[in-house]
């Protein structure tokens, strides 16, 4: 029987219910098995649907309304990085590549060894930051992040692993 998930992805199924058996967990996995044949999907069917899910998420993490203190930073990457542990939230992939392109943008310039956060004040540097993200977060397109993501093999290094609690 072909499977319809790739044997790395695990696929967990829990209840709030602390009297269901292993029995019930059982006719549940059979009758899912019976109901819906296995689909055997593309490589490329597989990651479009990851680009659609991660997009999907992405639009359900809200923007932090109130900023923290001002964050000193020599790097737009830099900045990024203490954004993402201050308000313990991912940056969209788009966000990342962009922040990777902004410091790539100043090699060779003549301010390349001068601290960002003299140049460009932390606030606004975080505004701007936090007004990309929205962007991202709420109009990019799946469609746009599968056909980047089959274009790099190592795509997966710009996702950030950092998972909020949504909806408190």
């Amino acid at each position: 029987m072909k499977r319809a998930f790739p044997s790395n992805d695990q696929v967990e199924i829990s209840s709030d219910d602390s009297s269901s058996s292993d029995t019930d967990n059982d006719v549940l996995e059979n009758q899912l098995q019976k109901d819906e044949p296995a689909i055997e999907l593309s490589p490329e069917d597989w990651l479009f649907r990851k680009a659609r899910s991660y997009q999907e998420y992405m639009k359900m993490i809200p923007i932090p309304s109130e900023r923290s203190t001002t964050i000193p930073y020599t790097s737009w990457t830099g900045l990024g990085s203490s954004i993402k542990q201050i308000y313990g939230q991912p940056l969209h992939y788009l966000t990342n590549i962009h922040l990777k392109r902004l410091d790539q943008q100043r090699l060779g310039g003549e301010d390349e060894d001068v601290s960002l956060d003299t140049i460009i004040h932390p606030c606004n540097a975080e505004s701007s930051i936090w007004l990309i993200e929205e962007v991202h977060r709420r109009t990019s397109s799946p469609h746009h992040l599968y056909e980047l993501w089959k274009a790099d093999p190592m795509y997966h290094a710009f996702i950030d692993a950092i998972f909020p609690k949504l909806g408190s």
